[in-house]
Formats: C-alpha cells, structure tokens, sequence
C-alpha cells in the first residue's frame, strides 16, 4: 500500500529569511493525520536566505539529520561543534539529554537549500552527540546508497534508532529495485525532479507512506534525487 503525500499538501511558512514546507505537523502547522509515520516524525523542506538562520535554540531526546541539496549550512552547538555542512554531506545530530545549537546560512548572500529530518530515538537520555560525513553521490548515479543506520555500518552515519537511511540519485530512465522485509515500513521523499514508484507519479517535494509492499520499484522519469527510509 502507497499512501502520498503530494508536496502541494504539506504545510507552509514563509518569513522571508526562511521559506519552509512541512511534511508533517511543526511549529504552528497542525494536521492531526500528520503526525510523522513510524519512528519518522519532522521532514522540513527548508529554504534560508543569505546571511539568516536559525539563532541559538534548544532540542532534547531526538536523532535530527540534515541533508543539503545546494549551498552550505553553518553549525554550532554546545557540546563543541563548530561546523559547515555541504552539498553532499550529511549531519546526523543525537540531542539526547539536551543540546543547544545554532544554524546559519554560509553564505551572506547566496539561499541554502535542506531537508531536516526528525527521527524519535530507541532510547531517551542518551549523550548528545553529533556526526558529519560526505557521501558522493554524483559519483555513484543509479544507485541506493546508505547514509544513516543504526549501527553505522558501510560508512554511514550512526542512529539510535532502527531506521536505514538511503539516498540516491537516479538519471532519467533509469530504474532501480529495493526489497523491504516484511514487518518494516518505508518513507520515500522526492528531493528533487521526477519518478514513478511502483507505478505512481512523483514529484519533488512528495512523500509516500509505504506498508505491505515488499519490493520497491523506483523509475526516474526526470533526472531525480531522493531519500528513503526503511522503517521499524
């Protein structure tokens, strides 16, 4: 079973430093139908104009990702990081027993464009911790490739929670398979361009819910980015 979520439906703010899409509720966006699926709670579709950002803030008992899709995001926290996430790096940021931090565009006139993800953690109370790791992805075009996991195998970056993580880039035409076992769940967001899975048109900024569906047939009809979460 596919259950979509076109982008055209997902909440929206706009505050002319940020312009954001929610797949799921946030902030002052409430749908009660969208609540986040499995272990999956915050995918933002974010949008930061040159020289913004996010001030100082605090999170708590939350495994928190950030992919870049263009321009480079600049990060501080309070366990001592001080860094600036790229286009083809990944961020995985573990709040645990709390964490403050701050992001800001790299830029001071250039937009920076991300998804921040949310995922609950298996376990509360955990040591903050953060984690970046570039993976190249224009190299390796037609293919998944692993970016997040709970136990960081394959170069990935390590989660508290059972959630595997792929990303992909896909050209135009080309078709590639993903098998799910049978008591998990996925979650596939279109980053970028356009794809048929298992038959149904997307586009970017769509997500599909997917339950009951083994294998996965992913078919980019545009030259297509995405990301994939396979689900406890």
């Amino acid at each position: 079973m596919l259950a979509v979520r076109k982008a055209q439906e997902r909440g929206h703010a706009n505050y002319g430093w940020l312009n954001t899409y929610y797949t799921f509720s946030f902030a002052n966006y409430y749908d009660r139908n969208f609540m986040g699926f499995r272990s999956l709670r915050v995918i933002n579709e974010d949008r930061v104009a040159g020289g913004a950002g996010f001030d100082t803030h605090g999170h708590r008992d939350m495994e928190i990702i950030t992919y870049i899709l263009d321009g480079a995001l600049e990060h501080q926290d309070s366990i001592g990081t001080g860094s600036v996430i790229r286009r083809g790096e990944v961020q995985r940021m573990s709040a645990g027993t709390g964490i403050l931090h701050s992001e800001f565009n790299h830029s001071a006139s250039e937009p920076v464009h991300l998804l921040q993800i949310w995922l609950m953690p298996q376990v509360r109370k955990l040591a903050p911790s953060y984690e970046q790791k570039q993976f190249f992805l224009d190299r390796t075009p037609g293919k998944l490739q692993l970016v997040a996991a709970p136990d960081g195998q394959n170069g990935a970056l390590t989660v508290h929670q059972a959630v595997n993580l792929y990303a992909g880039i896909l050209p135009a035409g080309d078709t590639l398979t993903h098998e799910i076992d049978r008591d998990r769940y996925g979650w596939l967001q279109v980053a970028r361009g356009e794809l048929m899975l298992n038959g149904v048109d997307l586009a970017a900024g769509d997500g599909v819910a997917i339950a009951e569906e083994r294998e996965l047939q992913i078919q980019a009809t545009t030259e297509a980015e995405f990301l994939l979460f396979d689900l406890a």
